[in-house]
């Protein structure tokens, strides 16, 4: 058995070197030598956060993977529309609601789209679960690291294990079509496993739990040998594999513009291995601005749930809902975590589609009254946001906002939330590494304007004071 230590950080005692007084003299003078006067970013128009002054995103780049559409721009002005959603051109609600009608799970259709442009013939669609069945167990050694060297967070191991993957590729550093198509398939293949063994040793190593290590099962989807990899029975029901799986499809791509798969734009330029950009991707989405956003939700919900006697009390909800805007509950971030989004306005389709679905998980869990609590702030949210506004903004429940619950009726860990996603937007990743590859642009460099306003000379150590 490895010894672990399991103390977090180390203490900043009197003893260290770098001790508490140190580091805090130290705050002080990074602090200072980093502060940029806000009116400068106006002056020089940057684009803060790549996004234009009315929100919108600066355009720097082409994808025929996804695309997502919550506006129309009329005479300069934007006007807010209902969520559209596409894969390869391909409406996501007609893919979701194709498959559900046919009773089979949709992902692994969902990464054929994704990753070769096109909706797969029945053969096709059984030799590439084929191929995807034939490449999700991982290799030993790979298994053994992830099992030996646990992570308190799920995130940080899973790109250790991406990074790991490059070991066992007699080719890592091959940037080939083939060759990243190959890694690609493996890293889409095997990114549940990775997460759910992962999860398996972080709750055997730091919280005594018993150590669950299966493989994968042929013939099992994507979100059917998830759930059996990470509970203790292997047990799931129909309806909660669908449910999982259509959180997959949702989660698989969202254009090239949000953050991880931009990140995954950026370091492919540098013409890096496979395994660098999707470990890169993978802690990107490992924020809580983007991956870990429906944890937030759910805390907020938590405490909503704890304040509120009556649930049913449209009142009251809007109520909290105020102070939570004016910052006297909450997190104080002011924020209502789950509603609005960067691109939709009137609506979320992601939210739409996850929505119809968790109402019937809430029915046969008999959690219908928390599924109410979350519609009656979807409904009030917004116009509670827009009191007392000069200028309304269009607002609209986000995927985020029903996915934390949707995990919590599957009786999945919030550990687990975010890996999710990452298992899911990989296939988005992957294609938008291909097509960097293919359409071989320059390397990402986009201009920082030095604004210092001084230049001082050069002291020797001598004379400095």
């Amino acid at each position: 058995m490895v010894t672990r230590n399991r103390k977090a950080t180390p203490e900043l005692t009197s003893g260290s070197v770098l001790n508490a007084e140190l580091l805090a003299k130290y705050e002080e003078k990074s602090r200072a030598c980093a502060v940029i006067d806000p009116k400068l970013y106006a002056k020089y128009n940057v684009k803060r956060g790549l996004r234009n002054e009315d929100g919108s995103g600066v355009l720097v780049g082409l994808t025929r993977v996804g695309s997502v559409h919550g506006y129309v721009v009329s005479e300069n002005e934007i006007v807010p529309v209902d969520g559209v959603q596409y894969f390869r051109g391909i409406d996501v609600q007609d893919l979701v609601h194709g498959f559900q009608k046919e009773k089979r799970p949709g992902f692994e259709e969902t990464a054929f789209l994704l990753l070769f442009g096109y909706l797969p013939t029945p053969a096709e669609l059984k030799e590439w679960c084929d191929v995807l069945d034939s490449r999700r167990t991982l290799p030993y050694p790979l298994l053994e690291k992830i099992i030996r060297e646990p992570s308190r967070d799920i995130m940080n191991s899973l790109a250790r294990s991406v990074l790991a993957a490059y070991s066992d590729d007699e080719t890592p550093d091959a940037i080939t079509i083939p060759s990243v198509l190959r890694q690609s398939i493996d890293l889409i293949a095997q990114f549940s496993a990775m997460a759910a063994y992962a999860y398996q040793a972080k709750m055997h190593y730091y919280h005594g739990e018993s150590l669950f290590i299966r493989n994968p099962v042929p013939g099992r989807s994507t979100a059917e040998n998830f759930l059996t990899m990470i509970r203790e029975d292997a047990a799931y029901t129909p309806l909660e594999a669908e449910l999982l799986d259509l959180c997959l499809v949702l989660h698989a791509e969202h254009g090239g513009g949000n953050n991880s798969a931009f990140t995954t734009h950026v370091v492919t330029s540098a013409a890096t291995d496979t395994y660098s950009a999707i470990a890169a991707a993978t802690l990107s989405l490992k924020g809580p601005r983007h991956g870990g956003a429906n944890i937030r939700v759910m805390h907020q919900m938590d405490e909503i749930k704890d304040a509120l006697e009556d649930w049913t009390d449209e009142k009251a909800i809007a109520d909290y809902l105020r102070r939570i805007l004016r910052k006297e509950a909450g997190d104080g971030s002011g924020l209502i975590y789950g509603l609005g989004h960067a691109v939709y306005t009137l609506s979320d389709p992601r939210a739409v589609l996850l929505k119809e679905k968790a109402r019937e998980l809430a029915e046969s869990k008999d959690r219908m009254d928390e599924f109410r609590l979350y519609e009656t702030i979807d409904r009030i949210g917004p116009a509670v946001f827009n009191e007392g506004r000069e200028r309304k903004k269009e607002l609209c429940a986000n995927v985020d906002f029903y996915s934390g619950f949707v995990y919590d009726m599957l009786n999945i860990p919030m550990d687990l939330y975010t890996p999710l996603f990452a298992i899911s937007r990989v296939v988005g990743w992957c294609a938008h590494r291909l097509e960097e590859l293919v359409n071989g642009g320059p390397i990402v460099r986009p201009a920082f304007k030095a604004v210092s306003g001084y230049y001082l000379p050069y002291k020797p150590l001598s004379d400095r004071v």
